[in-house]
């Protein structure tokens, strides 16, 4: 009977230290781009998206995936500390593309509480804008 007892005492206090831990939580400045009209002769786009950690355990990014070839993440791979910021810079390659609108989406895996996380850029590429 005390070893039960006791395995019950230890189970809680186990669990207490547990949900004492802390969780991150991204967030995020914008959740999308629109890089309006760009020349088909400079295909190429670049922006970055800002996250902070406003959790209270370290924030990691495992993944950051484009929905196609064409849009590439780059992102902080270092843990990020709770009040840190970091940076997923997101480049758009229209070489070899159609003219028109596009709109793709970035999937982001982190440990954050919130989960997986979709971020979208957009745009018009066109044969002759002025730059």
């Amino acid at each position: 009977m005390k070893k039960v007892l006791l395995f019950i005492m230890l189970l809680i206090g186990g669990m207490n230290i547990a949900m004492a831990q802390g969780e991150a939580e991204i967030k995020f400045d914008k959740m999308s781009h629109n890089f309006g009209k760009f020349s088909s002769k400079s295909p190429v786009v670049s922006c970055v998206f800002y996250y902070e950690n406003v959790g209270d355990a370290p924030l990691v990014i495992n993944q950051a995936i484009g929905s196609c070839g064409c849009t590439v993440p780059e992102y902080t791979k270092e843990p990020v500390q709770p009040g840190q910021k970091g940076e997923i810079k997101v480049t758009y390659n229209g070489t070899g593309k159609a003219l028109g609108h596009f709109k793709k989406t970035i999937s982001v895996n982190s440990n954050s509480k919130s989960g997986i996380v979709r971020l979208t850029i957009e745009g018009d590429m066109e044969e002759n804008v002025e730059e």
